[in-house]
């Protein structure tokens, strides 16, 4: 049989051709085909507020789910070691502590805890279900509902790798920071491809968070100093230049995020109010857990009912604890405690915050005290023409 010979330069032009044009197949074919974009594995939740507006008892929300592993106000680490340091020249070092304990990577407090530490120095480690049972401790099951106390009492002394170990095995991260003030801040944490973020902007009426916030008047003192500049200072805010802050913060906030927001926002910030909330708690918590991919167990059913539904608004050593209280009366308690010429400065110093957030100013005593007078206005009564914008960009 004749063989046929075909020179060297053509077989190479034949493949050159024929390389190219599976090349430019595949880059047609893929300029129609959408690329996939694969979130990470797991959820983050950050809580995002201000002292004293209910938010500890909404991270325990989310920190008693059996699939959320939840750290409260880790940030208080940073503010504690640069006190002297201004809100505004924290909020970077707040920012990157934050994005490392979404990612689990917990050797980021070595900055603020050099020294060899047990589960116990870390903030208020103690209100996390999820350090107080396994893997971080092996008293209490996922299921559980656990209690600050006990939790204190059996696994304070795990060494501080558990904190990064158990973080690793849930699905959902949660944090609670109270010390963020302006939403741009994280905008890089919005946009980081490492992360599946989403934001609860809880807010809550400015003059029920001053009656709550003087009874906390020594503890909030250093917070109250950094808000304000004072180089180290501690500030009472008699005055309530920090609530002018608070307000201010909040009322931008939920302008970034409601008035032609980045795309990247779009489903990733949902704005509650506590009024709201302890007033149809299992309405309200079944918007947040939809919000976070969560489920609403029948366990957390039980307990939240319990939680809302105590007696009384709660002792004043009791501030910083999540105890069974009258949810409704706790959210109403200002309106007997505060005098009416503190009210109206306060009124002074938020007026903005107040009426956007939907609430209604009191013009007189008598309209303070009369509780039949509903000063929490319905959301759809309170929408600005921004809130139903809808960019197409």
């Amino acid at each position: 049989m004749a063989r046929i010979r075909i020179p060297s330069t053509i077989v190479i032009l034949f493949v050159t051709v024929q390389t190219g044009f599976l090349l430019f197949m595949y880059a047609r074919y893929s300029s129609f085909t959408p690329q996939s974009e694969e979130k990470p594995s797991q959820v983050h939740i950050l809580i995002l507020s201000s002292w004293r507006s209910g938010s500890s008892f909404v991270g325990q929300l989310f920190s008693q789910h059996p699939s959320v592993f939840y750290l409260m106000e880790p940030a208080w680490h940073v503010w504690v070691t640069m006190y002297q340091n201004s809100a505004k020249v924290l909020h970077m070092a707040v920012r990157d502590l934050v994005r490392s304990v979404f990612l689990c990577d917990m050797s980021v407090f070595d900055a603020y805890m050099p020294w060899k530490r047990n589960l116990s120095d870390l903030f208020q480690w103690a209100v996390s279900r999820a350090l107080c049972s396994a893997p971080a401790c092996d008293s209490f099951q996922r299921t559980d509902i656990t209690s600050e106390m006990a939790c204190k009492t059996l696994c304070g002394r795990y060494p501080f790798s558990k904190v990064e170990e158990a973080c690793k095995t849930y699905r959902h991260v949660v944090i609670k920071e109270v010390r963020f003030f302006d939403l741009k801040v994280l905008y890089p944490l919005l946009t980081d491809p490492s992360l599946n973020l989403k934001i609860i902007h809880l807010v809550r009426d400015p003059r029920a968070v001053v009656k709550s916030r003087e009874q906390s008047v020594k503890a909030l003192a250093r917070d109250n100093g950094i808000v304000l500049s004072t180089n180290g200072t501690k500030v009472e805010d008699s005055k309530y230049k920090v609530m002018q802050e608070i307000c201010r913060s909040h009322v931008q906030i939920y302008e970034t995020a409601t008035l032609k927001p980045p795309n990247f926002l779009k489903d990733r910030y949902l704005m509650i109010r506590f009024e709201d909330l302890v007033r149809d708690p299992l309405s309200q918590i079944s918007e947040m857990y939809k919000f976070a991919d969560l489920s609403l167990t029948p366990m957390l059913k039980s307990w939240i009912y319990n939680i809302t539904h105590g007696q009384g608004p709660g002792k004043k050593k009791e501030a910083f604890k999540i105890t069974s209280r009258d949810a409704v009366s706790v959210s109403q308690a200002w309106r007997n405690v505060l005098s009416f010429q503190k009210i109206k400065k306060i009124q002074e110093v938020c007026k903005g915050a107040i009426n956007m957030l939907g609430y209604q100013l009191v013009d007189s005593e008598k309209e303070q005290r009369d509780l039949s007078l509903d000063l929490v206005l319905p959301r759809r009564q309170n929408q600005f023409s921004w809130s139903s914008f809808n960019p197409k960009h």
